[in-house]
């Protein structure tokens, strides 16, 4: 991480889930779930050395509708980590409905619209002003089969006031066929564009309001080229960045989760498994630090 960073502004996300009053031990083991409110992945001072900011993402995954559940869980990850952290994410792409994705749980609609005002009011309360609230989706709509009422609920929930960012789940050839490089081009373009221009535009979140890349990557699978691939998201992230507001971009992920296992899911990283530097690595640090 140091040396992707290279000791300049550089963002890390980590995520903390609320899986309600009885959670399932083995939902909380499958997403690593256990103690997330004693310590993330690192020591707490690390995640504001280095020129890192915490990007943190409080998840809302119960097995039923918990509202008051979720926004004492919110208080509590807010008096936990609001210190070291610059931006706090309320839920976890709530407009794409798969398992273990926010989408899908009971009450999301409710979480979302009720949690981003009660953050906001939690971290002003512990003087925690600079901290910045959003929220991401998915998108495009037609990657997930619509999601216009989703789109629409917001817009008449009026959240502009209380949305600091709007982050971006980005993965246009990650789980699907493999895509050519002119392909993923082309719906790495229509992705930006349909979330400023189409979707928070029914929302009623002003231009003003910053984009956030919040997730993209590209697997290293047999038939794929995730240099190529990255290399050309970026690219377009970049050629972007002013016309659409364009403020973050992160990269998923640092590790592989199984290298060897032949999903997408599990060989994302910029690293594998065992921590052997794929050739997306170098790549990636060449960008960050400017090359």
């Amino acid at each position: 991480m140091g040396e992707l960073g290279g000791g300049g502004p550089f963002v890390v996300r980590e995520y903390v889930h609320f899986l309600g009053a009885r959670p399932d031990p083995a939902v909380v083991a499958s997403i690593g779930a256990a103690g997330e409110l004693d310590g993330l992945t690192m020591p707490d001072d690390w995640y504001v050395s280095g020129g890192r900011e915490l990007d943190l993402v409080v998840s809302y995954i119960p097995a039923v509708a918990d509202l008051p559940g979720w926004l004492g869980f919110l208080d509590r990850v807010i008096e936990r980590y609001a210190g070291i952290t610059r931006y706090l994410q309320v839920t976890l792409e709530p407009n794409f409905p798969i398992p273990l994705i926010d989408g899908s749980s009971p009450g999301v609609m409710a979480a979302l619209i009720d949690g981003l005002p009660h953050a906001r009011r939690a971290l002003d309360a512990r003087g925690h002003g600079d901290v910045r609230v959003g929220f991401s989706v998915a998108e495009p709509a037609e990657w997930l089969g619509g999601d216009a009422e989703f789109w629409r609920r917001l817009g008449e929930a009026d959240l502009g006031g209380v949305v600091d960012y709007v982050g971006l789940g980005l993965y246009p050839d990650a789980f699907g066929p493999p895509v050519p490089v002119a392909g993923v081009r082309a719906m790495t373009e229509h992705a930006l564009r349909h979330l400023r221009e189409h979707s928070l535009v029914v929302a009623g979140i002003p231009a003003t309001t910053p984009i956030h890349v919040a997730e993209n990557g590209s697997p290293s699978l047999a038939g794929r080229d995730q240099v190529a691939s990255l290399a050309t998201m970026l690219a377009v992230v970049r050629e972007q960045e002013a016309a659409l507001n364009i403020a973050v971009y992160e990269l998923f992920a640092l590790r592989d989760a199984d290298t060897g296992g032949g999903e997408a899911v599990g060989a994302l990283g910029l690293v594998t498994d065992y921590y052997v530097r794929k050739p997306a690595f170098d790549l990636y640090r060449r960008i960050v630090a400017g090359g």
